[in-house]
């Protein structure tokens, strides 16, 4: 231990941290756990919940701004982005996805009731090969 010259220890500076290098720019590898998410190397996927729709709404975009997709368009209000909610229905549905999608997110409501303030946020690795055909599930 080393003592300063008041006789109080001395606690070594931590190291500077690195500049937070935001997702868009350099996507999470495959089977990495970032920033409270899971990523599959094609696929980032995070789980966003407030006490109410319009907090976690706020989330998602703060997030995506400090990760880079702050030129996405997006919904203005959480109020719009209810609109993107279909009801449930007996028949087929063509995207079974509900919520709001613009390449590269997708911005997911939970199918379970009880989470009716959850969102699900999931973002495409645009740099990936057939980035595409896999955003839009043709691909798996």
């Amino acid at each position: 231990m080393q003592y300063d010259e008041f006789g109080f220890e001395e606690t070594a500076e931590p190291a500077p941290a690195e500049p937070h290098t935001p997702m868009r720019e350099q996507f999470p590898h495959s089977g990495s756990d970032y920033m409270g998410g899971h990523c599959d190397g094609w696929e980032y996927r995070s789980v966003f919940a407030g006490a109410k729709l319009a907090y976690s709404y706020e989330m998602v975009k703060q997030f995506l701004r400090e990760e880079g997709y702050g030129d996405v368009p997006l919904p203005e209000s959480a109020e719009e982005l209810r609109l993107f909610r279909r009801p449930r229905r007996r028949q087929l549905q063509l995207f079974g996805e509900q919520g709001y999608i613009h390449n590269p997110i997708k911005i997911l409501f939970s199918e379970d009731p009880r989470q009716r303030n959850t969102l699900t946020l999931c973002i495409f690795n645009e740099k990936a090969e057939n980035h595409l055909l896999r955003f839009h599930g043709v691909l798996v």
